[in-house]
């Protein structure tokens, strides 16, 4: 067993990524402030790597903790800037069963980063596969409030470079900062969110 470092985790590294968007495919300038996105991503040693168990409660217990530390690192990340959209992700080892990454990723977990963003009445859109060091994984991002802002349907691609082993696994949290660049394609203005979308 690897040695604890994070509440019951054994977390090998931390990553940070931004991307900063000035003017869309086509060359028009941002409509309004760029388009930040962010994402912070753990690697994590897998316990149940290479076996089955019916119970997947050490990687959910301590998920509260583990998000209370995504909320951090993204606060710090994006400083005074708002964070409009999130989403999530995980990318699994390959002695790992997708199922162990969808553990990390829970209501447990994202109620903290919730908190940490101000809020956050929408469910939060989440994927994720198995793979190795260099698979790319696109990350999906949806309004924080509203699933159908159409305007704020997006993605992060990301990859890591020596991560996930066989017996870990990468959770990913993204985050954007304002919906796409000339987004035009009318429904549901994030201006006009009222109620609560629902938690998923």
């Amino acid at each position: 067993m690897k040695a604890q470092n994070f509440a019951s985790y054994h977390i090998r590294k931390w990553y940070s990524f931004t991307e900063e968007t000035l003017a869309n495919e086509s060359g028009q300038l941002a409509d309004g402030e760029p388009l930040f996105k962010y994402a912070v991503a753990a690697v994590i040693h897998n316990p149940y790597a290479g076996r089955y168990s019916e119970s997947l409660a050490e990687l959910v217990e301590p998920s509260p903790l583990l998000g209370e530390e995504f909320g951090r690192r993204i606060q710090e990340l994006a400083g005074e800037r708002k964070i409009v959209s999130y989403g999530k992700a995980c990318l699994v080892g390959s002695q790992g069963e997708y199922e162990h990454g969808n553990a990390f990723l829970t209501n447990p977990a994202a109620d903290p980063i919730r908190v940490a963003l101000g809020g956050g009445k929408s469910w939060v859109p989440s994927t994720g596969k198995r793979g190795g060091p260099g698979a790319t994984i696109d990350v999906p991002l949806a309004h924080k409030d509203a699933l159908y802002v159409r305007s704020h349907y997006d993605s992060i691609s990301l990859s890591f470079g020596d991560g996930p082993s066989p017996d870990e696994v990468v959770i990913i949290w993204a985050f954007a900062t304002r919906g796409r660049l000339h987004a035009r394609l009318g429904g549901l203005q994030a201006k006009d969110i009222k109620g609560n979308d629902g938690l998923v």
